[in-house]
């Protein structure tokens, strides 16, 4: 077990530090052997923060119930934030930055309070929370093709690419989570549409899920850490050249920008 377990984070590794896509790597570990991807995911992880990568929170994928049922699943999955992943509102993506990109607009939830228990609720993660800021998650692929299936989009750290924030706080009692309706553009035109609802049935049950999962993990949530909690519509294929504007009800605009 521990051999392949290793041999996938390599395969995962080695795509990222080539800028080409490796094969998928759930023949070595099972498609649906959640432990196993997890596994995966640490080795590399681990690989990161001993190279100075800074860890700065979770990513939520998998929020979706289309998504879920495509990939045979009927929970969410987590990915690591690092510092280096995050940028500024219209700060442009050099090409190749990202190995096959889309973008997705999400809710990312900013804490001021650690969430250290097992057994979480709502009124934690209200009760953490110092503010929410609109976010366009540009996900890619190590794995070529993006032929994934659960194992596959886990060990390789959730299919995390890079994460763009608003520059705006809202506290999370000024805007409807559940209910705000979201729209996505690529310069002008509409390619994406959804709402809170469409990220778990709520984006505050998705910060519940996470919440438990880093704690019954012995990793939990962190004063400072950014959660984003997940798309609120469809993900849009992301090109050289492209620009999207993504304006969540309440909390505003965010931007993403691909150099030419």
């Amino acid at each position: 077990m521990n051999m392949q377990v290793q041999q996938a984070a390599d395969l995962i590794w080695e795509a990222h530090q080539r800028g080409e896509p490796c094969a998928p790597v759930r023949d070595l570990i099972g498609a649906t052997d959640i432990e196993r991807a997890y596994a995966v995911q640490k080795i590399n992880t681990d690989r990161w923060l001993v190279r100075g990568r800074r860890a700065v929170g979770r990513k939520i994928g998998l929020t979706s119930v289309a998504v879920q049922k495509q990939l045979g699943v009927n929970q969410p999955d987590f990915g690591m934030l690092f510092a280096d992943m995050c940028l500024c509102d219209g700060e442009e993506v050099a090409p190749g930055r990202v190995l096959q990109p889309k973008v997705e607009a999400e809710i990312a939830l900013v804490l001021e309070r650690s969430l250290p228990h097992e057994q979480n609720t709502v009124a934690d993660i209200l009760r953490a929370t110092a503010y929410a800021l609109p976010s366009i998650e540009i996900v890619g692929s190590r794995i070529a093709n993006w032929d994934i299936r659960l194992a596959d989009t886990i060990a390789d750290n959730a299919s995390s690419g890079l994460f763009v924030l608003g520059s705006r706080p809202v506290k999370l009692s000024e805007f409807d989570v559940m209910g705000c309706g979201m729209v996505m553009e690529k310069r002008g035109e509409q390619v994406s549409v959804g709402a809170g609802a469409a990220c778990l049935g709520n984006p505050l049950r998705a910060a519940v899920w996470l919440a438990d999962t880093m704690a019954r993990l012995g990793s939990p949530l962190q004063a400072g850490d950014i959660v984003l909690t997940g798309a609120l519509g469809p993900m849009a294929v992301a090109r050289p050249g492209d620009v999207f504007e993504a304006s969540i009800e309440g909390l505003g605009i965010v931007r993403a920008a691909f150099s030419a």
